[in-house]
């Protein structure tokens, strides 16, 4: 009993002390550790709370003491004294080099929007815009074509398509466009996702490809801080066009192309989000590029081919441009075929190959080559297949409507294969396809517009449109003149086909003559259908110049794009 006691009883002093006597100590180093985390927390916060702090300051100063500029999409000012939101010219200057900024075709929005007006605003690159005319580009079409259908109604089409832009800035157009109540938003884009801004083929941007690299540095690019440190540290720059990228090739199987893709279907969402979520309809175009008389502009042999290999490669080559001199298609064919299988990833054979096979009547095998001969094309101006691939699957999945531009011209084509009837070089739409592509989608609006039935049966032809866009053969032949001027820069001079090429076009400005009085009379007619189209009057302008100067001046202010903004003659004269 007793030792059971003892076992049961309540500890002695010594025991007590044993048992309890660390508890202060552990106490105390508890505290220890909570204060010491305290104050690395503490130390991490303020490490990062002050610098922005001291960031925030500074930029809040910049932009007080007027340093640097904004890079908003719009900017006040009036038109005829209309209240407007009109293009900030320096909006584009956090995607290019100082020097080499690129601006689409100035264009203002009415402040305050009427009542039955429907909106359109049209998003992309240098194909959107309508290069190299902006004024008979695809959206010009659908707005004589809307106006025409449904003379009751007010239609404003903007245009907002621009050179060498991509959906990096593409995005940022459509939230720069967010409040101002869009109906209709169309997006046709995807050329220039490697060669335009964070592509991994640009020279107008760092080479950073990972979005949240990218979205940071164009933060950093629009802040003033940014503006400012780039300003010192830079020099200005000049385009050059196209040939600045000659030493960017990106090969298809280059693993930044998974970079291109992810960012493009990324940017594509968020830029169909923020249309619907203005409550806009949503079309989705895919890109047409000219495959049958486009030759790639540049070529790669596989990795890893062996010297022997590139002699063998090299000579069935050359032996199958004899046999195709020689008018022999299937010999040389066989012969191309046999250099493939030693290296298949060159895309001028390809087009070499595609055009045996179109030669020879296979009309959609020479069309799967054309098609990869595009695709492997390592001066990568022409969306390729992934692009309109992520195109077609992105817009149903989300609610946009399709318009398959891709599809729908090469059914167009005579033979399935688009060529320079539809594109005039590479990317950019003649008058031909603008009117299909216009027709399509007028097609798509009318249903949400009322009386589909009637409008469609109204639809202009194409002829009519031009009539109205005065599109006369004055301004053919200056176009097909503009075109040859490309042709004799490079990337245009390496291509295969080039002699082609300069054929087609010195042979359509020279077969296109007209009466200057004639082409007046159609400026006239035009303008007198709708006086206010600034588009107009700035083309009669530059063509009365030759003949008529103060006729031209009168007729080029009344292109002036918005209230106080500068239009100056063809010799550099200011018109007052």
């Amino acid at each position: 009993m007793i030792e059971h006691n003892t076992i049961g009883a309540e500890p002695t002093l010594a025991d007590s002390s044993s048992t309890h006597g660390d508890e202060p100590g552990s106490q105390a180093k508890l505290k220890r550790s909570q204060v010491g985390r305290l104050h690395w927390g503490w130390f991490l916060a303020s490490a990062i709370l002050i610098p922005l702090v001291i960031l925030f300051i500074l930029e809040t100063s910049l932009r007080v003491g007027g340093v640097g500029y904004s890079t908003d999409l719009l900017t006040p000012c009036t038109v005829k004294g209309v209240p407007s939101s009109c293009y900030n010219l320096f909006f584009a200057a956090p995607f290019f080099p100082a020097g080499m900024v690129q601006v689409p075709r100035l264009y203002s929005i009415p402040t305050s929007k009427a009542a039955g007006t429907y909106r359109i605003f049209v998003l992309g690159e240098s194909a959107a815009m309508g290069d190299p005319d902006s004024a008979y580009g695809f959206s010009r079409y659908l707005e004589v074509m809307l106006r025409d259908a449904y003379p009751q109604r007010r239609f404003e089409v903007v245009n907002t398509g621009s050179v060498a832009i991509n959906s990096h800035v593409v995005l940022r157009i459509a939230e720069g466009l967010a409040d101002q109540h869009p109906d209709l938003v169309i997006i046709y884009s995807g050329n220039n996702e490697v060669v335009g801004p964070y592509g991994p083929g640009t020279v107008l941007t760092s080479s950073g490809m990972r979005m949240p690299v990218v979205r940071a540095s164009i933060w950093y690019h629009s802040s003033r801080i940014g503006q400012l440190l780039t300003k010192l540290g830079t020099q200005k720059k000049e385009w050059h066009g196209m040939e600045m990228f000659l030493d960017k090739q990106v090969r298809a199987n280059s693993p930044l192309m998974k970079y291109v893709y992810a960012n493009y279907e990324q940017n594509l969402r968020e830029t169909i989000q923020i249309a619907q979520n203005e409550g806009a309809k949503v079309i989705v175009a895919t890109t047409a590029t000219n495959l049958g008389d486009c030759a790639p502009f540049a070529s790669l042999h596989r990795e890893n081919l062996q010297p022997e290999e590139l002699q063998s490669w090299q000579a069935l080559v050359r032996r199958g441009d004899d046999l195709r001199s020689a008018h022999s298609d299937s010999e040389a064919l066989k012969v191309y075929l046999q250099a493939a299988e030693i290296d298949d990833e060159y895309a001028e054979l390809e087009f070499r190959i595609a055009l045996g096979l179109r030669r020879l009547g296979d009309l959609k095998s020479a069309r799967e080559h054309f098609v990869r001969a595009r695709d492997l094309d390592t001066l990568r101006f022409r969306a390729d297949s992934r692009i309109n691939e992520i195109n077609r699957s992105i817009a149903p999945s989300m609610g946009a409507d399709l318009l398959d531009t891709d599809s729908m011209l090469s059914q167009a084509s005579t033979d399935g294969i688009v060529g320079s009837d539809l594109i005039y070089e590479h990317v950019h739409l003649t008058p031909a396809s603008s009117y299909a592509v216009a027709r399509a989608t007028f097609l798509k609006v009318t249903p949400s517009l009322g009386s589909a039935s009637v409008a469609q049966e109204r639809v202009l032809s194409e002829a009519e449109c031009e009539r109205r866009l005065a599109l006369t053969d004055f301004d053919r032949a200056r176009l097909a003149t503009e075109m040859l001027h490309r042709l004799e820069r490079p990337p245009f001079t390496n291509q295969m086909n080039h002699g082609e090429q300069v054929l087609r076009f010195t042979m359509q400005a020279q077969s296109l003559t007209q009466d200057p009085n004639e082409t007046a009379v159609q400026y006239q007619w035009a303008i007198a259908q709708k006086p206010d189209d600034t588009m107009l009057h700035y083309h009669y302008g530059m063509f009365l110049f030759q003949y008529d100067r103060r006729a031209a001046a009168a007729e080029l202010a009344m292109a002036q794009p918005w209230d106080g903004f500068p239009v100056f003659m063809p010799n550099g004269t200011r018109v007052k």
